[in-house]
């Protein structure tokens, strides 16, 4: 296995209003998105080229939303409350430009 394209440890999945995991990784390595939970089992993965990544307008900065496989998930992959007056971490941006850039989508 190659070393991941992205890696992020931390991140809280949620599913609809429920919450899997708070502290869940998310990775994307040799062309697959896993969403994974803390102890390493699968939530769910699928190839890049399947996976739509957004960040909709009404949701905060460390925020993302992930369709897998019909399903959508809500990423939550920074700071919960940055200090104040600075923005949050870029990471749900660097997590959507990932998955384009692997999918060949550019980015």
């Amino acid at each position: 296995m190659t070393e991941p394209e992205f890696r992020a440890t931390g991140v809280r999945i949620g599913k609809g209003l429920r919450s899997l995991t708070r502290a869940g990784q998310v990775r994307i390595s040799d062309g697959r998105l896993q969403l994974l939970t803390s102890y390493g089992s699968e939530i769910d993965s699928a190839p890049v080229q399947a996976v739509r990544a957004s960040k909709p307008w009404f949701v905060p900065d460390d925020r993302a939303l992930a369709d897998l496989n019909g399903t959508r998930y809500l990423l939550t992959l920074g700071e919960r409350d940055p200090a104040p007056g600075r923005p949050g971490p870029p990471a749900a941006r660097r997590f959507i430009e990932a998955v384009r850039r692997a999918a060949g989508r550019g980015g």
